[in-house]
């Protein structure tokens, strides 16, 4: 689903504050496969799904979604490719509207649309049966302003309406980072339970080990842009944080990492 190959990122380069983010980073993803990325602050993790999405622009090797190659496609045009959740629930949705209105912005996203506003009853049952899933009671708060929900919900309002038209491939930022422990956890099971049940290609970046050990079939490790572990199928299922710590703890030095 995704392939990199000898991908390249320097920020700065020539100046004395130039920093090697990614260092010739070499990855293939296959369809249905959930690989979490576990690296300290600053090993270049979300750099790489920035390169990813087109966000920012690489400065050597080659990008492959789905069988296309799109290394220089710009990131707009990428975007029918891509769901993507960021740390801040504050980014995913737009505050002044109405979470059905979020939810169809979703909904129609890479369509032609025309200058017709609003949300056939259709699509609104639709909106509310997959609102009942999120166990939130968004499902009868269709027409509330987003600006009202708590960051646990709209985060949870964000990742339904990044895969709401099934993308290629889900890119998770760190997504869970900003809310409080429990809220964190309800989000993961929910990410978690979309990701399994739609058969989703994911990337998940994230500062906690045990996300990164528990969930998806994959994990990478990053370490000054390049990936300097790689662990999957039983033996990542039989991983612990101790084994991980024992063998890099030297490379982890990010406490958030390590607690």
């Amino acid at each position: 689903m995704i392939k990199l190959e000898g991908i390249r990122k320097t920020f700065k380069a020539g100046t004395v504050d130039e920093k090697m983010a990614i260092d010739g980073i070499d990855l293939h993803v296959s369809e249905g496969d959930f690989v979490t990325v576990i690296g300290s602050n600053g090993a270049g993790k979300s750099t790489l799904l920035n390169l990813i999405s087109g966000t920012v622009e690489l400065d050597a090797g080659e990008i492959y979604l789905d069988g296309n190659q799109v290394t220089r496609l710009p990131e707009y045009k990428r975007a029918k490719y891509l769901g993507r959740i960021f740390q801040d629930p504050l980014l995913g949705t737009a505050a002044a509207m109405t979470i059905e209105e979020n939810l169809a912005m979703a909904d129609l996203r890479g369509q032609v649309r025309g200058l017709r506003w609003g949300v056939a009853k259709a699509r609104r049952d639709y909106y509310r049966d997959r609102l009942k899933m999120l166990d939130l009671g968004l499902d009868i708060r269709l027409r509330e302003s987003v600006s009202l929900l708590s960051g646990g919900q709209r985060q949870s309002l964000t990742l339904l309406m990044a895969t709401l038209s099934l993308p290629n491939l889900l890119l998770l930022d760190e997504h869970t980072a900003a809310l409080d422990p429990k809220t964190a956890q309800c989000v993961m099971e929910l990410t978690d339970k979309i990701i399994s049940e739609n058969n989703l290609t994911t990337i998940m970046v994230t500062h906690n080990m045990n996300q990164a050990i528990r969930y998806g079939n994959s994990m990478i490790m990053l370490h000054e842009g390049k990936i300097i572990y790689k662990v999957e199928g039983d033996e990542k299922r039989a991983l612990t944080v101790e084994e991980v710590v024992r063998k890099f703890g030297s490379d982890l030095k990010d406490e958030t990492l390590l607690s």
